[in-house]
């Protein structure tokens, strides 16, 4: 076999997604499927047609992308009950901006209409998994804290001493703390303590489950623990940004993927009876292997919320990578054919899927003669695929150009 026939042409029809999901070593709990940049209208594009793939064909109930997950309960309760309408849910209910994207509007349309057909407990679900964080910085801790609180109705501290601890919430949402860390709240003393009350609160939350699920529904129990490490993952972040040592970047990126992991985790758990989930994200925030970024000639280091994930899923865990060839609007020329784009931007067809396994199998010793894409492209969020990293991945969807 050789590398132009181990793969399968992506068409408007399932065969080629119905190849590649059979092609994985064992049914996934958590498949992830990533893109190599944001703001590409085909990733989210191509993730929908996979999607209603894999609701219809392959029993999956849950979709997990990378935007905030206290937010997307808002998308949740539109898709599952019709609560709110689709403008309120796509400006309110997304972060990073994806509330613009007309293909995760296509998505939450989409879902709305398959759930009003079904029984409450065959719906589909909507999550969000990331933390409340963007590059200019990271929310306050105040609406999630209050929320966990509100829920448990805890007695051992009061509202208005976490309100006291938590002060003005314009310190903690100082854009200037993302660069300076003498900005950042996160070394005050308040914040010990709020992240001694945020520690119990979650205790108390786990200790007395039967009872609050009794009292309100497993969803809202579900829903109060995500508050719970909203809550400690923030006020660790925001501890974080107060650190003046050289490992604060690195230490701030590891953060965000592990409070990303711990969503996806938690996300498995609750779903686990329903069937496999489907996540969206970067490739970054997906990959197995170590995340590396060359900041002013330092390397840093951490590791992604695919690769935390994996590690504790017991090979129930399957990776997507995506690939992409040319795209001018991102000033991304033809790759060089000594890349893994360029070589398969050769095949005639615009997009196609691969198992990782068979691809590599084919390539043999030719793999050993590509090299990372080096071009410039005008999105400081691009990273093309390491062919070296090939391995590590369960499948791989090449689009020709976008």
């Amino acid at each position: 076999m050789t590398w132009q026939d181990a793969g399968w042409t992506l068409t408007d029809r399932d065969d080629a997604f119905a190849a590649l999901i059979g092609s994985l070593s064992r049914p996934p709990r958590l498949l992830g499927l990533g893109e190599p940049t944001h703001g590409v209208e085909a990733f989210p594009e191509l993730r929908n047609q996979l999607w209603r793939h894999l609701v219809e064909r392959e029993g999956y109930r849950s979709i997990a992308i990378e935007s905030d997950a206290v937010a997307g309960g808002l998308v949740d309760d539109y898709v599952t009950r019709g609560a709110g309408s689709l403008e309120e849910v796509m400006a309110r209910g997304f972060s990073h901006g994806f509330g613009a994207s007309a293909a995760n509007r296509e998505l939450v349309s989409w879902m709305r209409q398959y759930n009003r057909n079904c029984p409450a407990a065959d719906r589909l679900r909507f999550f969000g998994f990331d933390a409340p964080l963007e590059m200019a910085g990271a929310a306050s801790p105040r609406g999630v804290l209050t929320a966990l609180h509100g829920y448990l109705e805890a007695d051992r501290v009061s509202a208005a001493l976490i309100d006291d601890l938590l002060g003005d919430d314009d310190g903690w949402t100082n854009p200037g703390a993302t660069m300076d860390p003498t900005q950042s709240v996160g070394g005050r003393p308040e914040v010990a303590q709020l992240r001694v009350i945020a520690d119990d609160l979650e205790a108390e939350l786990l200790a007395r489950a039967p009872e609050l699920v009794a009292a309100t529904s497993v969803d809202d129990w579900h829903r109060a623990h995500l508050y719970g490490r909203t809550a400690a993952g923030l006020l660790r972040y925001h501890a974080g940004m107060a650190d003046t040592s050289p490992a604060r970047v690195p230490r701030l990126m590891g953060l965000r993927d592990a409070m990303m992991a711990d969503n996806l985790l938690a996300i498995v758990r609750s779903q686990a009876q329903r069937g496999p989930t489907l996540v969206f994200a970067h490739n970054r925030h997906l990959q197995r292997e170590e995340s590396t970024w060359n900041l002013g000639g330092q390397l840093l280091r951490w590791w992604s919320a695919g690769a935390i994930v994996d590690a504790q899923l017991d090979g129930q865990y399957a990776f997507a990578a995506t690939a992409l060839g040319t795209a001018t609007g991102l000033g991304l020329a033809e790759p060089p054919p000594d890349t893994l784009e360029g070589m398969l931007s050769q095949l005639p067809a615009s997009r196609y899927a691969f198992s990782s396994r068979r691809l590599a199998g084919a390539l043999g010793a030719a793999r050993d003669r590509l090299t990372p894409r080096t071009d410039n492209s005008s999105s400081n969020g691009y990273f093309p695929l390491d062919p070296a990293h090939l391995d590590r991945t369960d499948a791989l969807i090449f689009l020709k150009s976008a």
